[in-house]
């Protein structure tokens, strides 16, 4: 089925319900598929200085790809709430709960069964495609029935608009992302092309984590220090000076910090070919993350697209969001969504080219 500038097509089934695959495109020659399987981003084709195309997302060739257990998130919508929660616990309203533990003692990105392994229901619209997701109360332990809707929508300027949007009639946290794994030169291309990459972050300070990436609550300035990626820095400059193996941390915009405003968040160019990725959000914080969990080179790779092996440090994360954890943190951004509120997440992946 064809309407406007996109395509859909049935991708599987899955417990009896059909999965489909939707495909934007814009006048320039981008495209980029979407699946309702996580509401999930399967690939972007964008052209490089040379107008060669490559799909610049990892991913995989089905469905049965995005369900195993070698699939870290790729492209899926994140939540309830997007990186960790402590103990896999909090307090809201007086009332404590106990979400799901699924690293370590920890809850991550939603939980055992969060909304990036859930079917999402599709339509389109004008030029957008909407796909919306119902939790129910007591969803991985969660409280509140949860309403959302993410809008993905592709323009003639390389921009990919995404739009989330919750409500619920009871408070609950929302921490909603995007988590998209990029590698400008092509999907295919792993570590040796990303360390090539040259960064550049809208971003003064980061929040200090434990062992475990859990937060301590420190909100620390990037003066000084390998976090500090305020200036282009090319990332196999900085990357083996990094704690854990790579980056994995929270990003913190400068305040004064106004969510009704999409802000400047972080550029990143491969230099050889011209690709250009620079994304905006009205979200206070960015996860940059290198793909440090991927398989090591001497292991056994991820299968991904087209047979394409995926390795450790083989894409970059930009994931826009609310500091980690923040419903345990009280200095940290209010991350409770309240009865008659609306959370809306917006981010923009705008690419192109710099010659």
């Amino acid at each position: 089925m064809t309407q406007g500038k996109i395509t859909m097509t049935t991708w599987g089934v899955m417990d009896g319900q059909e999965m489909k695959k939707f495909t934007l495109r814009n006048k320039v020659g981008q495209e980029v598929d979407v699946v309702t399987y996580g509401a999930t981003v399967t690939a972007i084709r964008t052209p490089d200085k040379h107008g060669n195309i490559e799909d610049v997302v990892l991913g995989f060739d089905n469905v049965e790809g995005y369900q195993s257990s070698n699939n870290p998130y790729f492209g899926a919508t994140i939540g309830r709430v997007a990186n960790r929660i402590g103990k896999a616990t909090f307090v809201v309203d007086g009332q404590r709960y106990h979400v799901s533990k699924n690293i370590g003692e920890d809850s991550l990105h939603g939980g055992a069964h969060g909304w990036s392994m859930k079917m999402w229901n599709a339509t389109v619209e004008d030029d957008r495609v909407v796909m919306t997701l119902i939790s129910p109360e007591g969803d991985e332990g969660y409280p509140g029935t949860v309403t959302t809707t993410t809008t993905f929508q592709l323009n003639d300027n390389g921009e990919l608009c995404i739009k989330m949007k919750s409500t619920s009639p009871k408070a609950t946290p929302i921490n909603l992302t995007n988590h998209s794994y990029f590698n400008l030169a092509g999907h295919a291309t792993d570590a040796t092309e990303l360390y090539k990459h040259v960064f550049m972050f809208n971003a003064d300070r980061w929040t200090v984590t434990d062992s475990g990436h859990i937060p301590t609550g420190e909100i620390r300035s990037v003066e000084n220090c390998v976090m500090d990626l305020r200036n282009a820095t090319t990332l196999s400059d900085v990357i083996d000076k990094v704690p854990g193996g790579g980056y994995d941390y929270n990003f913190c915009l400068p305040a004064p910090y106004d969510s009704r405003k999409v802000n400047f968040v972080a550029t990143a160019i491969h230099p050889a070919t011209g690709r250009r990725l620079d994304v905006y959000s009205n979200q206070p914080g960015v996860q940059f993350y290198t793909s440090n969990s991927l398989p090591e080179r001497n292991d056994t790779a991820v299968i991904g697209k087209h047979g394409a092996q995926y390795f450790k440090h083989g894409a970059f994360c930009l994931e826009t969001q609310n500091y980690p954890d923040a419903i345990n943190n009280k200095n940290f951004p209010n991350s409770v969504l309240r009865p008659g509120d609306i959370y809306e997440h917006i981010v923009v992946y705008k690419f192109g080219v710099k010659v």
